[in-house]
Order: structure tokens, then C-alpha cells, then sequence
């Protein structure tokens, strides 16, 4: 069975095809700047990487070149060989606590919630409209971010806010990265052997968030009505006092969606180190002495270190905690100086284990009583299995 994974953009689409249930991977790449001009894009087939410069007006014409590319490469020879094709959407609300398949209903909620992820869920409804176009006889199934987390109860989801704002407007903590932090957990299971388990997942990229997953179910995440809340990110500010927002307002008349530009994209890393979005940089900073990137990494490291002493306590116990994504399973100092920073719990750093990037690894010690774990993501496998369980 061939399943396609998508992940669509505003004038993005990321692709991945499997050959199910072996996981193995057909094709993959990336189409960039769609509808912008000067677009391109990068594939990996029959382990080569080549990339292209094609003009790519819309999604339509994104996946009418997936299919060249498909024919091209021999990957299939008719297109109904890929009978199902997975969506990544960010938001899905508390109507999706799992995924599905796409009918006019679930469409319809997905545009229905694109105010919550301005960003996100309108070019997902790009992205599945061509692909119908495209693949007519392929199932169609979304895979959402927020699902996972779908399992929290009322009192770590709501806010100490008017109850009208979470009745009328749907105020409420969503959540984010839910199909990363399903994926690790489910494999962290794997490897203790067991589901009964209490794991803290900490997906640390330029987005950032941490769950705390007990017996396979989501009970907490840092992330709320939107990816800015909880952790210090590349440019997001996390977690703040609101009262900021209107002071600010105040002195320099900036507008709401200055606000916004500043908190999600002017904030975090970058403004601390006033260098760099990019954990690289910053460490490179550090080697070289830079005050502002030492100050930047401190607070990031205090923040990761907080929330999971927080859920911690909350789960009264940890088996396992588990770092993932682009600076989880590559920081190998930032991993280093959270776990360092956990002593008091009786966790304890195997330095040498730590010198790892981008695979699987226990990298606490022994002695430690909480296993630590890197364990790379794989959100696009993650959707293939979901569609196909679907099917």
C-alpha cells in the first residue's frame, strides 16, 4: 500500500511516500516559495538529491509536479497506486481528538479554525483541495497537531479567564507538535516494553514544546491557544506576564498586530542574544564569549528545566524523558546543561553517551533514575500510519 504524507504550507509543501505497512520510503522532498516567484524544489529518490527550479504558481501545480516527478522516477506507474494520502493540519480544535478522514464537514471545521492558526490551517485547506484535484480516487485523511493533546482534562486546558471566552471564542490551551510527541512516545513504549508508563516529551526546535504523556495519553503540554506559550523558542517570547501586552501598547502605540509580529517573530532567542534565531549561532556565540548569547541559553535552559520539573511532580514520577526534534537530538550542550540542571531528581548525564546528533540513544547514566533518551521524530511517518489505519 503507497501512502503520501503531506505537509502544506502558505508557499511550502513538504511530501513524503511510503510504501506501508514496511515504512519504507519511496520519495521525498520539499517544493519552496509556490506562488512567490523564483520557486524550486529538492527531492530524494533512489538516494539522490536533486533539486529544481520550476515556476510553481499554486499547490495545484506543486502536486501536478509530484506526479512528473512520480512517473519520471518510476515510483509508480499509475496513480491510483497511492491509495491514501495524510494531511498535517496545526489546528483541529476540541472537535478532532484523533485523525480522520476529510469529508465537507471536516473541511468545513478546519476553515472554521483558521483564526487560531492564521498561519497554518488555510494553506493545509490549499494543500488538500489540490491533492483532491490531483489524486480524485485517493483517500484523503488530516493528522492534527492539537488531537494528541485532546486528552487533558478541563483543569490544565482552561484558562482562569471569562468562561464566556472559552464558550463563545474557544479559549482554551490547544496545544501544539502533538503528532511528534505522539511519535516519540509510542516509541519510547517500544523500547521500555511496556504502555503503563510516565514520559516527559520534549520537542525542542525553533518552535519548541514539552508534554507530560502518562500511560500513552497526553495529560499536559506547554503550548496553549497558540505555539507561543510555555518554552523560550527561536523568535517567540513563550510564557509572560499578559499585563505586558496593553503596557506596552500604552508607551509606544504600537498596534495589536505589531504586538504580535513582535512577541512571535522579534522575541525569544533572537532578542536575547540580539544574534541569532538559530541555537547554533548561539552556541558559537557562547564559544567566543558573547555575553548576550551565555544570558540567551541560561534563560532557554531555565525554562526546559521548569516545565519538566513541573510535570515532574505533576505525574508524581518519570520513567523516561525524551528529546527530539532539530535541537532535541542535535544540541548536544543544551541537552547537557538541562540534565545537569536535574541532579536534585536524581538524574544524571552520561557525557559521553550525549556526544550524539540525530540518533536514537540512552544518554543518562546508569545510576540515573530517570532514563533519558534521544529519540529523532518522524511526523511524516507518523501520518502515513495514522491514514493507514484509517484505510
Amino acid at each position: 500500500m503507497k501512502i503520501l504524507s503531506v505537509n502544506a504550507g502558505s508557499s511550502s509543501l513538504k511530501f513524503q511516500l511510503y510504501n506501508m505497512p514496511e515504512e519504507k520510503v519511496l520519495i521525498s522532498g520539499l517544493m519552496e516559495r509556490i506562488g512567490v516567484g523564483n520557486s524550486f524544489y529538492t527531492i530524494k529518490v533512489n538516494g539522490e538529491k536533486i533539486k529544481k527550479e520550476v515556476e510553481l504558481n499554486n499547490h495545484e501545480e506543486a502536486f501536478e509536479t509530484l506526479v512528473k516527478e512520480l512517473e519520471e522516477n518510476h515510483v509508480v506507474e499509475d496513480l491510483n497506486e497511492i491509495e491514501g494520502i495524510g494531511h498535517r493540519v496545526v489546528q483541529g480544535g476540541d472537535y478532532f481528538d484523533k485523525s480522520v478522514v476529510i469529508d465537507d464537514d471536516v473541511l468545513s471545521k478546519i476553515e472554521e479554525l483558521s483564526s487560531l492558526a492564521p498561519l497554518h490551517n488555510p494553506a493545509a485547506v490549499i494543500g488538500i483541495k489540490a491533492a483532491k484535484d490531483v489524486f480524485p480516487n485517493a483517500v484523503q485523511t488530516v493528522v492534527f497537531d492539537t488531537a494528541f493533546h485532546q486528552t487533558m482534562k478541563k483543569e490544565n486546558y482552561l484558562y482562569a479567564l471569562p468562561m464566556k471566552w472559552y464558550t463563545d471564542l474557544k479559549v482554551r490551551r490547544y496545544g501544539a507538535h502533538g503528532t511528534s510527541h505522539k511519535f516519540v512516545s509510542e516509541r519510547m513504549n517500544e523500547i521500555l516494553g511496556r504502555t503503563d508508563t510516565k514520559l516527559i516529551t520534549c520537542h525542542i526546535g525553533n518552535g519548541a514544546s514539552i508534554s507530560a504523556v502518562v500511560n500513552g495519553k497526553c495529560i499536559n503540554t506547554s503550548m496553549g491557544l497558540t505555539p507561543n506559550a510555555g518554552l523560550i523558542m527561536g523568535t517567540r517570547c513563550g510564557d509572560i506576564d499578559a499585563s505586558i501586552i496593553p503596557y506596552v501598547m500604552e508607551k509606544t502605540g504600537m498596534t495589536a498586530k505589531e504586538i504580535d509580529t513582535a512577541i512571535n517573530k522579534e522575541s525569544g532567542l533572537l532578542a536575547i542574544s540580539q544574534k541569532s534565531s538559530d541555537s547554533r549561532d548561539i552556541e558559537d556565540g557562547i564559544a567566543s564569549g558573547d555575553e548576550n548569547c551565555i544570558l540567551a541559553q541560561k534563560m532557554y535552559v531555565r525554562r526546559i528545566v521548569d516545565y519538566i520539573a513541573k510535570y515532574y511532580v505533576e505525574m508524581n514520577g518519570c520513567d523516561a524523558i525524551i528529546f527530539t526534534a532539530g535541537i532535541g537530538e542535535n544540541a548536544i550542550d543544551t541537552r547537557r546543561d538541562v540534565l545537569n540542571e536535574l541532579g536534585s531528581l536524581g538524574i544524571y548525564l552520561d557525557e559521553e553517551a550525549n556526544n550524539v546528533r540525530g540518533k536514537e540513544r540512552l544518554i543518562s547514566t546508569k545510576d540515573s533514575k530517570v532514563e533519558c533518551w534521544v529519540i529523532p521524530t518522524d511526523e511524516e511517518l507518523m501520518i502515513a500510519r495514522d491514514t493507514m489505519e484509517l484505510l
